[in-house]
């Protein structure tokens, strides 16, 4: 794993992770952290990436790990963010994995990047905010209580983290028994994320919760989107939405899986993205 920080023009830093170089010939895939966690690509699905010739390239959101807060981002400007990593490594065109809320975050790159994103794949992903569908319905009180505020703006959300606010997840026998797996991998990119600061949570929440800046009916590559339907942090009507709205969209709903067990289903996704370039 290569790791390098790049500087934007607007004078942010980009912390970035890479496991590949230009002259190997693997098919570059981005992958799109959740919330809260590091930008390090899954280190669970690097087997399967090395089989199907997949490079992964990575990046900590602004205001995650080693990358400048931005308290204007949006999704579509986090995608903006992507071109600049993907032009500094001489990339032109690549496709987007995301689990959570980077699920949502690929989707936008898929939008605002157009023919430079090749396919998409999300596990879990958040729909837009302004959708036409009850979005908090089947969430855990811990996130109505974060996102809602988050809605009303990123004060109020900030207002909320430092009120002692904690957020508590109703983990399931299934979740724990899967921590104990290669995917408690995911417990060390979460910890780190937030050793600089509340603001790459806080700003997640807030772009989440406000206009994306982009329209996921634009999409024209081909999407994945998987869901657990005992998902009740980013519930399954989420991922029935974007199915409905998204061009080329094939919705995977997995019976019993949480929010945290859907990624046993990332090898296949993986194969998918990898069979659509």
């Amino acid at each position: 794993m290569i790791e390098r920080d790049i500087r934007l023009g607007d004078g942010r830093v980009l912390h970035i992770y890479d496991t590949g170089a230009r002259e190997d010939g693997r098919i570059p895939v981005v992958w799109h952290h959740g919330t809260p966690n590091l930008g390090m690509p899954p280190e669970p699905l690097f087997a399967a990436a090395d089989r199907l010739g997949v490079r992964w390239i990575g990046f900590d959101r602004p205001g995650y790990g080693g990358s400048t807060i931005d308290s204007e981002r949006t999704i579509a400007s986090v995608a903006t963010d992507m071109t600049h990593i993907a032009d500094v490594l001489g990339i032109g065109t690549f496709a987007v994995m995301g689990y959570s809320g980077g699920g949502s975050f690929a989707l936008g790159c898929a939008t605002a990047l157009g023919d430079r994103v090749l396919a998409a794949a999300t596990l879990a992903a958040a729909a837009p905010y302004e959708a036409s569908l009850d979005w908090f319905a089947g969430m855990t009180p811990s996130g109505i209580a974060a996102l809602g505020t988050a809605a009303a703006g990123r004060e109020v959300r900030w207002s909320l983290d430092r009120s002692g606010f904690d957020y508590e997840i109703d983990f399931m026998p299934d979740d724990l028994a899967l921590f104990d797996g290669p995917w408690g991998w995911l417990g060390k990119v979460a910890g780190p994320a937030l050793d600089a600061g509340p603001f790459g949570q806080i700003d997640d929440d807030v772009c989440y919760t406000h206009p994306w800046g982009c329209d996921v009916a634009d999409v024209t590559c081909p999407v994945l989107l998987v869901h657990g339907t005992e998902d009740r942090i980013i519930p399954a009507s989420h991922g029935t939405w974007l199915a409905e709205h998204c061009q080329r969209a094939t919705l995977r709903l997995c019976d019993g899986d949480s929010h945290f067990t859907v990624v046993r289903q990332a090898d296949s996704v993986l194969e998918w993205l990898r069979a659509q370039i």
